[in-house]
């Protein structure tokens, strides 16, 4: 469900605006919150417990529905459960698909080289006439009504194209590359149930020369098996300890799997040892908000734990929760080469500043005397956070190291500087919400509401 942000703002105290710190009449007296923070909250932080969290995580591949990912839940689950935080383990379904056969013919000819078919397609016989669509743009797809679509591709996700014949009512896909790096690519979207097939480029191009001078006839024949498996969120929670609660929460998150064959030290193993770390060190603070604790799986599907743990989420939590942090790949000593502050930069869905950019940029300054930038990126479990209206941010040292979804994503190339100096903005930024000293969060609303 996607509504619009509410506006927040620190109650009492200091109003976050755009970056901008203003003065307000304030109920309690200024606490010199950051010199606390500085003497007792980050002098708790070990960049030799993260390290060693990496090294025990990145012993195996954690691909999502592998006993690789369910033995780093238990042990995520643990960790947790020895600070005595209330623990679930939150299962959903993930799929993966066994291409039993998958054939093209044009005008009775079978393409040159065997096709590719798409990760989700649906399955089945189709013969029907031939339409190129350009590269399925809803302006430049045409008539492929009970016809198969020829589509380039590229500019737009491979769902979104499906999408966009299916509505004019195309009966199947063929999709060629737009590089000359064959064709092993495509992924359909659930109910998305007409076959789609990935050819190389080299035969796009022969196919929409023929279609210049003739008309042609396709055929697909494609039977793809469907195999459920099972991929997991860890959630913990950590309740207000002071006698005062807010009814806020504040978010944390990782995620906790890799991609296949890839040991994930960096990626994201070393968000999950942050997370892991914060949860110990908060855990020894007296908060009056909510802390929760959370990795996801399946975020190198497509978000797809993320996004189950938001779907799911009752209006009662998102209506409470103020912020979202989101550390990944936060420890790539070859990461950000060449930028200021190690490469370290905040993320939003929307390139707006928010409540977490502006403490992420107040506490790097307070601390390492530089202030991280903040940019425009998806791709990470920030973002159904965002669609949420929950403020929120990705943490990441970019551009990324030579070694991003490679085996040789190892504990070697891990810096614990860069891990420390992620925990210590992140944690001081969650801090500053939750400490009792510090005023509580106000939300407000966005109103179009004419003057006249």
């Amino acid at each position: 469900m996607k509504r619009k942000s509410m506006g927040l703002a620190l109650a009492a105290g200091l109003v976050l605006t755009g970056g901008t710190v203003q003065a307000t009449a304030a109920k309690k007296p200024v606490v010199h919150h950051e010199q606390t923070v500085q003497s007792s909250f980050l002098k708790k932080l070990s960049a030799d417990r993260m390290y060693n969290t990496i090294a025990l995580l990145s012993k195996q591949p954690r691909e999502a529905g592998t006993e690789g990912e369910l033995k780093a839940v238990h042990y995520i689950e643990n960790e947790f459960k020895k600070l005595g935080m209330k623990t679930k383990i939150q299962p959903f379904p993930i799929y993966d698909f066994k291409t039993n056969h998958a054939y093209a013919k044009i005008a009775g000819q079978d393409i040159e080289e065997k096709p590719y078919a798409f990760s989700g397609s649906g399955s089945g016989k189709v013969t029907a006439p031939l339409v190129y669509a350009g590269k399925a743009k809803p302006e430049e797809i045409g008539d492929v009504k009970g016809k198969i679509a020829l589509v380039e591709r590229g500019d737009i996700p491979f769902i979104e194209k499906i999408a966009n014949v299916i509505a004019k009512g195309a009966a199947g896909v063929i999709m060629f590359n737009n590089s000359a790096e064959g064709n092993q690519f495509g992924q359909a979207g659930e109910g998305q149930n007409i076959p789609a097939v990935a050819i190389t480029r080299s035969s796009g191009l022969k196919i929409i020369e023929q279609l210049k001078t003739e008309q042609l006839t396709a055929t697909l024949d494609v039977d793809i098996q469907k195999i459920e498996k099972t991929s997991y969120n860890v959630i913990a929670s950590m309740k207000p300890t002071s006698k005062k609660s807010t009814g806020q929460v504040i978010t944390i998150g990782s995620h906790h799997d890799s991609v296949h064959g890839g040991p994930g030290a960096n990626d994201d193993a070393s968000g999950v040892s942050a997370v892991l770390e914060l949860a110990r060190v908060l855990s020894k603070e007296k908060t009056d908000t909510e802390i929760r604790f959370l990795t996801f799986g399946s975020e190198e599907r497509g978000l797809v734990g993320s996004s189950y743990y938001a779907a799911h989420l009752p209006k009662t939590d998102t209506d409470r929760m103020v912020a979202h942090f989101q550390m990944d790949m936060i420890g790539g000593r070859d990461a950000g080469k060449g930028k200021p502050a190690g490469g370290l930069i905040m993320y939003t869905i929307d390139g707006k500043k928010n409540l977490v950019t502006d403490l992420g940029a107040k506490y790097s300054y307070q601390i390492f005397k530089e202030t991280i930038p903040y940019g425009e990126l998806g791709r990470s479990d920030h973002q159904p956070f965002h669609e949420l209206g929950i403020p929120s941010a990705l943490f990441i040292h970019s551009p990324v190291e030579p070694w991003y979804h490679q085996p040789t994503d190892t504990l070697d190339k891990i810096d614990k500087k860069k891990l420390l100096q992620v925990a210590k903005i992140v944690g001081s930024s969650a801090y500053e919400i939750a400490d009792p000293k510090s005023p509580a969060i106000v939300k407000y609303p966005f109103e179009d509401r004419p003057v006249d």
